[in-house]
């Protein structure tokens, strides 16, 4: 038999197999490609943490589901991490009710991490019902919204809250969403209240928020899997902790794989003769 006719009777689950070892094989391993340059957009959240003085806030909001953690929660793991390795204080929050669970596990692993302290260093507020009266209360009042953290403390009796009243007293709020909030957050806090807003995004949703970049209502934007690697790239995250580069190294290669059998698949075609005979 031909190499042709051998490619055309090629068991199909041999390349099953393949598609699953390409992606196994880098997040097992820990091996990434290289990224090449970061997007302006994600440079941009990155150099304005990077420009924050110890002890300032950034506001976190959760409101992304689990459905979305494969893009969203590495975004998310990696600009925490990049907060309290500045000293910042964390606060994070969510308008989406599985958000807060998603926000208490990527604290307590980063947290643990870097050898931070809850309540000291950063805090989860947990999720509260109602977007616009949530995002416009914030800035009347924070703890008149929030009384308590997600686990049922004051805030009051809560360190890394002392002194946070409204926006005026958070330096950087962002989004991380897989719906339209960043829309209300952009409308409310930055437009109403002229808050400094980032956001942290789907893939799909990207072409939607880049006229807000033109616009200067955001002052920087990750997009997708991708802008999680990058940011990963820029804190020099390396090794099996940076899951967004693991995730798209694990992609590349299988697409990789995929280009390579869908040539190799119409070459063998053509040349076996198959489609005169049709």
């Amino acid at each position: 038999m031909r190499i042709w006719d051998w490619m055309q009777d090629f068991d199909r689950r041999w390349i099953f197999m393949g598609i699953a070892l390409a992606v196994i094989i880098p997040i097992v391993t820990g091996y990434t490609l290289p990224l090449g340059k970061p997007a302006p957009p994600t440079v941009a959240v990155h150099d304005y943490v990077e420009g924050m003085q110890p002890g300032e806030v950034v506001l976190i909001s959760i409101d992304y589901s689990p459905s979305s953690m494969p893009e969203l929660h590495p975004q998310a793991m990696a600009v925490v991490r990049h907060c309290l390795q500045r000293d910042l204080r964390v606060i994070t929050m969510s308008l989406n009710p599985q958000g807060t669970a998603l926000a208490r596990d990527l604290l307590a692993q980063i947290g643990a991490e870097l050898e931070a302290e809850e309540g000291v260093d950063y805090v989860n507020l947990g999720f509260k019902p109602g977007v616009s009266q949530v995002i416009l209360g914030m800035g009347e009042d924070i703890p008149t919204v929030y009384p308590q953290t997600a686990d049922g403390r004051p805030i009051s009796q809560v360190p890394v809250m002392e002194g946070v009243e409204t926006y005026d007293d958070v330096t950087l709020l962002i989004d991380f969403a897989a719906g339209n909030l960043p829309f209300s957050w952009i409308a409310m806090a930055g437009e109403r209240f002229d808050q400094d807003l980032a956001v942290g995004i789907t893939a799909v949703m990207a072409t939607d928020l880049y006229p807000y970049l033109q616009s200067k209502q955001l002052i920087g934007l990750i997009n997708g899997l991708k802008g999680a690697a990058e940011y990963e790239q820029l804190i020099g995250m390396k090794g099996k902790e940076a899951t967004g580069m693991l995730g798209m190294s694990a992609q590349s290669i299988a697409h990789l794989l995929i280009i390579v059998l869908v040539i190799a698949g119409n070459i063998a075609y053509f040349a076996s003769g198959r489609h005169r005979r049709r």
